[in-house]
């Protein structure tokens, strides 16, 4: 056990020397905890061990805010339950010769001794002229602490976390109760969420407008990205020669005017009528010699604010909701509340992020006199969401590496004889990828492992490998894909690379197909193989987590296209046998930035595959205008007349009066009566069902259907490597990473393929930006990144299905509060795994009231 203590022993007797100052290590003992613990947990082998570690860091946990004296005690606390004596005296020194001067008679050598708490009496006047105080006594003459002396910061740490909770509840209490909110007001917010005093607090502004830096309309210049605000002079709507409805508005400030123009919106002049104040934002355009604002942002503003000049923080509002009414309310909160709201975060935690606390953060969130108030307001509460985040993620983490898990004892020799029968190298990425994985399975404990890679940088071979060598050691493994084309897929391509498997294993090796299209006879059929393992691996959709299905000893289980399960369904898996957890593997062929990955991913290792195999053909992809589409349809004609395929692209299902974009349904229809008439023409969309979604994709894939018209549902799940060309229309209106994915499901085949990219009219810098940067990068990963850092993570996937709290303050492109928020987490997590001390009783209430909603309680 010394060598587990030593080194906090020695800072101890350092802190001694100083008198308690806490200058001994940089950032004081707190900060030096931090780092001890993480590295003297591993090594606590015995119970006793361990429980001396908790104490230890329980009595320390808060010694930077401790009066010199309360550090004195705690020191000595921790020594005596070290079981360490005080130090040593220095050694005598040696004799001095004789001499004729008398050698005074030397004083015993002295330590310095702890100063005297707070409340201890004073000594009298001699005894404070005294130069020495006796040496301590040793340990074991010591006498026993007096347990109220010991521990009163515990006692009050108890009774303030009582208290903090009370007053957190209370921030529960209905809207009614603020001040100027009646019944009638309070269901009109409910519209947008806003239940309690809490949901108000937290109901953060999207934006903020400084009318100190408003631009005089008579300033503006082409291509100047302006807010500007005006009255309007002149309103009207008309259709265009395609129908569009077109809406012209003039505003003027005095000093000049500015036209804007909208599309779509029928009730638009009714709701900026000639004479309203209204604020618009966007990119100033020149039309026939005129300035214009093509489809600016708008708000309705009062002429009060203006006048103010401050930040005026906007906010989502609803039918009914104006947003005088929100700022009203928030007001009342804000009021209703000083001084009461309680903060979840350890001070030293708090100080050592530079964070402000949570009243402060709240009230500057919603009125804020400066910029830099608001972002600071901005980085307290994204931390706080993403440390409630990664608090769930390792809580997660931490049950999975608990539970037990299974040593697979496979046979290496036999998988160096697989890769030796694939007809190509393994990749230097696909190398380190597949090593990973293999030394996470032969580990008792239970992997837990991502594996990232571009679309075609081999990821299916690397399962491959991996599912062959849980066979080897006796096992069986099943492989888990968001659509039936898909595991179907998966199905054939395992068959043709484990062909030999026969004489690698020296018996047949037997892959199972389960999906939700089987008959009930023949699902049963194979459900009955699966439990008597007389199937090795199992390759299926949503129908492998039935609870149906029960395996006979799952080694190891891979789940495909992860961001379309989410945290829950990919743990259904590892529970579909009672003992030891089998190994999860999980893949995604949609480039994550490192920083997304920790927070979607942080339960799990991290893989990537970031080389694509040599030989694969480059995809073209080329930006385009409306008016070429012609000669796009030429080219998709040419394709489609040598027997390839291609892929058609809408943004909406259906036409919109919102948005002037091409939908899938009226483009279908245009496409298969006026374009190619003598070609069938498919269609897909969410609005179908599963099934009718899999006969589509089923019908492609077989080349029943030569042109298919989809929304973004095809963006994973359909593998067709005689399609070789994708036009993308609205591609402005997708971000990077969604087009990637679409330009993946072209260039499977050896022919040259081309991704189109229609933009539409009007294409803002951002969306004509991203389409660049499409153009000019085939890496899926720089893609992500940049597309992180446009559009948020919102968008990212396109989709909601990660599984994971909705983050509303929290940006998850902002790597440096995401690290820290991580590291913190870890921090109070190796500390104290279940958050039951009382400090951080707050904070694990509403973390578990964070996660509730989706995933259940935090344990």
């Amino acid at each position: 056990m010394t060598d587990l203590f030593d080194k906090l022993i020695r800072i101890l007797r350092a802190e001694e020397e100083t008198d308690y100052d806490n200058t001994t290590v940089i950032g004081g003992l707190e900060g030096f905890l931090s780092f001890w613990s993480s590295e003297a947990r591993p090594k606590a082998s015995t119970a006793e061990e361990r429980r001396r570690l908790s104490d230890i860091l329980d009595w320390l946990g808060d010694y930077n805010r401790l009066s010199p004296a309360q550090r004195g005690q705690r020191v000595s606390r921790v020594l005596a339950r070290l079981g360490v004596g005080p130090a040593a005296p220095p050694a005598t020194p040696p004799p001095r010769p004789p001499s004729s001067t008398p050698t005074p008679k030397a004083r015993p050598p002295q330590r310095r001794p702890a100063p005297p708490a707070a409340d201890a009496p004073q000594p009298t006047a001699p005894e404070a002229a005294a130069p020495q105080r006796p040496p301590r006594p040793d340990v074991g003459d010591r006498p026993a602490l007096d347990h109220r002396m010991a521990v009163p910061s515990t006692l009050d740490q108890q009774r303030a976390s009582r208290e903090a909770q009370r007053q957190d509840a209370d921030l529960d209490a209905p809207l009614t109760e603020l001040k100027g909110v009646g019944k009638s007001t309070a269901e009109k917010l409910s519209r947008l969420g806003l239940q309690s005093v809490r949901d108000v607090l937290y109901y953060t502004p999207f934006r903020y407008e400084d009318y100190t830096e408003m631009k005089p309309l008579a300033e503006l210049r082409y291509g100047d990205e302006v807010t500007v605000a005006g009255v309007v002079q002149k309103i009207d709507m008309y259709k265009s020669k395609r129908g569009t409805i077109v809406i012209n508005a003039l505003i003027g400030d005095g000093t000049g005017t500015v036209r804007a123009r909208w599309y779509g919106n029928r009730w638009l002049p009714q709701q900026l009528p000639a004479g309203t104040m209204v604020q618009l934002s966007g990119r100033v355009d020149a039309y026939m010699g005129q300035l214009l604002i093509s489809s600016p942002r708008y708000e309705l503003i009062d002429e009060s604010e203006l006048k103010r000049g401050w930040l005026v923080p906007i906010y989502s509002r609803t039918e009914g909701v104006s947003e005088k009414l929100i700022h009203n309310v928030v007001a009342s909160a804000l009021e209703h509340t000083a001084g009461k709201i309680p903060d979840p975060l350890p001070d030293a935690l708090r100080k050592e992020n530079g964070l402000v606390d949570l009243g402060t953060a709240i009230r500057w969130i919603h009125q804020p006199d400066s910029r830099e108030k608001a972002e600071a307001a901005r980085r307290r509460l994204s931390f706080d969401e993403l440390l409630r985040l990664q608090l769930g993620m390792l809580n997660k983490r931490r049950e999975w590496k608990n539970q037990p898990g299974l040593t697979l004892a496979f046979d290496r020799e036999l998988l160096v004889r697989f890769v030796r029968t694939l007809p190509y190298e393994l990749t230097e990425a696909q190398k380190r990828a597949l090593n990973g994985i293999l030394r996470d399975m032969r580990s008792p404990s239970a992997m837990s492992r991502l594996l990232q890679g571009d679309v075609g940088s081999g990821k299916t071979v690397v399962a491959a490998a991996a599912l062959l060598a849980a066979v080897s050691a006796g096992y069986q493994a099943a492989l888990m894909a968001p659509t039936e084309i898909l595991a179907e897929q998966h199905a054939t391509s395992l068959q043709t690379m484990l062909a030999d498997g026969e004489s690698l294993l020296g018996r047949p090796l037997r892959i199972g197909l389960l999906t939700g299209s089987l008959s009930a006879g023949d699902k049963a059929a194979l459900q009955e193989q699966i439990r008597s393992h007389e199937v090795d691996i199992v390759v299926g959709t949503h129908a492998l987590i039935q609870d149906r299905v029960s395996f006979a000893n799952l080694g190891l289980a891979i789940v495909d296209e992860q961001h379309r399960f989410g945290v829950e369904q990919r743990g259904a898996l590892r529970r579909s046998q009672d003992d030891a957890q089998p190994d999860l593997l999980v893949m995604s062929a949609t480039p994550i930035p490192r920083s997304l990955a920790l927070t979607l991913y942080g339960d799990l290792d991290l893989s990537i595959i970031d080389e694509m195999p040599p030989g694969r053909q480059p995809i073209i992809t080329r930006a385009i205008q409306p008016w070429q589409r012609e000669r796009a349809y030429t080219y998709i004609r040419g394709q489609l007349n040598e027997g390839r395929q291609a892929f058609i692209i809408c943004p909406l299902v259906e036409e919109s009066d919102q948005l002037a974009s091409r939908a899938a349904v009226e483009e279908h229809r245009f496409l298969q009566d006026e374009v190619f008439p003598d070609f069938n023409v498919g269609l897909l969309h969410g609005r179908l069902s599963s099934a009718e979604k899999e006969a589509e994709m089923t019908r492609f894939y077989h080349n029943d259907s030569q042109l298919l018209v989809s929304t973004s549902v095809v963006e994973v799940g359909i593998d067709v490597p005689n399609a070789s060309v994708m036009l993308v229309e609205g591609a402005n209106r997708f971000g990077l990473a969604q087009l990637h994915q679409f330009r993946g499901r072209i260039g499977r085949g050896p022919w040259r393929s081309l991704c189109l990219l229609m933009q539409e009219e009007n294409i803002s810098s951002d969306g004509e930006e991203r389409l660049n940067a499409l153009v000019e990068n085939s890496d899926g990963f720089a893609l992500a990144e940049q597309d992180l850092q446009m559009r948020g993570p919102g968008d990212f996937f396109g989709t909601r299905q990660s599984g994971l709290p909705d983050l509303t303050v929290a940006r998850l492109g902002d790597s440096v509060t995401l690290v820290r928020a991580r590291e913190a987490a870890q921090i109070l997590l190796d500390a104290d795994p279940e958050l039951s001390h009382p400090a951080n009783a707050l904070l694990r209430e509403q973390t578990q009231r964070y996660w509730s909603a989706q995933q259940g309680e935090l344990s």
